[in-house]
């Protein structure tokens, strides 16, 4: 089930200059809970999913606030979706746990996963630059509720997926950086208990992986800047465990000197910076914050 606005809060979509922290609100609603910003490639507009439907926003204010983009034969789209590339096409999570792709200005979707179970879900994160292949956090319910967690890739037009990860440690995220040759995300594998998730990057030929970030926050979706300088993530309390929604959280930069630099604090965390945030030009960043009224 899509997730509601608790009674007295609403949603709010913001851009935000990762430069100068100027932040503008494009949207508020105290109606449906939306999610999961994503920028369009002309950077006009930016994707929100919310009541099981995928919404376009104006970045200017022009327009009519939410308006929906047709999903066809595609059973409800989650929090998880992205933007090719080239702009053409849109890859969204259904509520069937599949990944489908749809035509950019909506139509008739295809699926792309393939069927491992009711208990399997493809929660998408990433597409490569070259728009081939996508990154996704591969969700499996055992029979005794235990979830484990992997990053794979699969080709955008459909075929074998690869298993990045095998392991029973918690991974979430997967997004590739704009080279191509990294998939980021975050995981507990650093951890010598359940939750403290920290930044990671693999290699494609998982080979190589490297730790990014080493404090006591909980860190979350890390999301590469398109010139690859800098990472935006999510970052949560210490001890927090999971991606918990309406917590206190800070939107983080990891600067190119290894340095964090803060650029806003929330009420968010689920929701708030799920899918990949940067305007096509780098230089600004979208997020959704859900206060309550007092």
């Amino acid at each position: 089930m899509p997730r509601t606005l608790r009674p007295r809060q609403r949603a709010e979509l913001y851009v935000i200059d990762v430069e100068t922290a100027e932040t503008r609100r494009i949207h508020r609603s105290t109606k449906v809970l939306i999610e999961s910003p994503t920028w369009a490639r002309d950077g006009r507009s930016v994707l929100v999913s919310g009541e099981g439907k995928l919404f376009r926003v104006a970045v200017d204010g022009s327009g009519d606030g939410l308006q929906e983009v047709p999903l066809e034969g595609v059973p409800g789209a989650t929090e998880a979706h992205v933007v090719s590339p080239d702009g053409s096409t849109l890859y969204v999570t259904a509520d069937d746990g599949h990944i489908y792709a749809v035509p950019a200005e909506g139509g008739a979707g295809r699926r792309v996963t393939n069927d491992h179970g009711a208990r399997f879900e493809h929660v998408l994160h990433g597409v490569s630059p070259d728009g081939l292949t996508l990154s996704y956090i591969g969700v499996k319910t055992k029979k005794d509720g235990r979830v484990e967690t992997d990053v794979f890739t699969i080709p955008a037009a459909g075929g074998e997926e690869v298993r990045m990860t095998d392991d029973p440690i918690v991974d979430g995220g997967a997004e590739f950086g704009p080279d191509g040759a990294w998939v980021y995300f975050n995981s507990e594998r650093a951890s010598r208990k359940p939750g403290h998730a920290q930044l990671f990057r693999m290699a494609l030929d998982r080979v190589v992986c490297e730790q990014l970030t080493d404090d006591k926050r909980v860190n979350w979706f890390p999301h590469p800047s398109p010139d690859g300088k800098r990472v935006a993530y999510l970052s949560y309390r210490k001890g927090t465990k999971g991606r918990p929604a309406n917590a206190d959280v800070i939107i983080r930069l990891l600067e190119p000197d290894g340095g964090k630099r803060d650029l806003v604090e929330v009420v968010g965390g689920q929701g708030t910076l799920n899918a990949p945030c940067w305007s096509p030009d780098g230089t600004r960043i979208a997020y959704v914050a859900y206060p309550t009224k007092e």
